[in-house]
């Protein structure tokens, strides 16, 4: 492990004591690639915390066969809005995990968007038949009622945290809240933990939602937010290393071409 990965191993040892359980990548918005889930997949093992993945799509075939090679601990589908959609993503899980594997992982969707929330009564329904869960994504939902990014926190957006969390509770089925988590969102998160809320998340960072009854939130966003700048400058590293790895023989190869046209003419 490099600096980076040894600091961020150590964060999330100690993130665990402040609601930290599992860190999260996206094949979808962030498209990580492999080599980067392979990274952070040896972080998350080393410290003892669970593997969140976001796939490309409710039928991502290929995604969730490489999320059961790598082995992750929960799936995240994006962009579901519709019961049809919400069916083809149960299909699609259902088709590439048995029944015992399933037991070990927690599926869940999206609910990004004003479309899906339209859509809820029956989306809910057929999410408890395929027995996946929510995770409401603040920001997006935001953006897609046309609100900027600080819409988030608003009152009117926990009134509609506050339907999902209803048909959460009443359903059993589980929630996550995410999307422009910080400090300021610990007050928001708390009203919707009243009713039910199991995780809330960061970009990279995935917290047990019990953690709002103390007062150790705050210092765990903190430290999610450090982990994600770690993980940045670590990538950025990764690639640059990656790009300068041949200079010196291509300026060899092409010192060695000029030379054999100089000696040509």
């Amino acid at each position: 492990m490099n600096k980076y990965e040894k600091r961020m191993l150590e964060i999330l040892q100690e993130g665990k004591q402040y609601g930290i359980v599992s860190v999260k990548a996206e094949f979808e918005a962030e498209g990580t690639r492999v080599d980067e889930l392979l990274r952070l997949l040896e972080v998350a093992r080393r410290a003892g915390v669970q593997v969140g993945l976001k796939i490309g799509g409710c039928e991502a075939i290929r995604d969730l066969i490489e999320a059961r090679q790598f082995g992750v601990d929960y799936i995240i589908a994006p962009m579901v809005e519709s019961a049809y959609a919400l069916k083809k993503y149960i299909d699609a899980k259902d088709k590439i995990f048995s029944r015992e594997e399933q037991d070990d992982i927690r599926f869940l969707f999206n609910v990004e968007t004003r479309a899906t929330l339209d859509n809820l009564a029956e989306m809910t329904e057929v999410a408890r038949r395929g027995n996946v869960g929510f995770v409401f994504g603040r920001v997006d939902f935001a953006g897609s009622m046309g609100h900027k990014r600080d819409f988030v926190n608003s009152s009117e957006m926990i009134k509609y945290v506050q339907e999902v969390a209803v048909a959460a509770r009443q359903n059993g089925l589980e929630l996550v809240v995410g999307g422009g988590v910080n400090p300021d969102s610990i007050m928001p998160l708390r009203q919707v933990h009243k009713t039910r809320l199991d995780r809330f998340e960061t970009r990279k960072v995935i917290f047990d939602a019990a953690v709002l009854d103390s007062d150790a939130a705050a210092h765990g966003m903190e430290l999610a937010i450090e982990f994600e700048l770690l993980w940045l400058k670590n990538k950025r590293e990764f690639y640059r290393g990656i790009a300068a790895e041949d200079e010196a023989r291509i300026a060899m190869m092409e010192a060695r071409q000029k030379s054999s046209v100089a000696a040509a003419a």
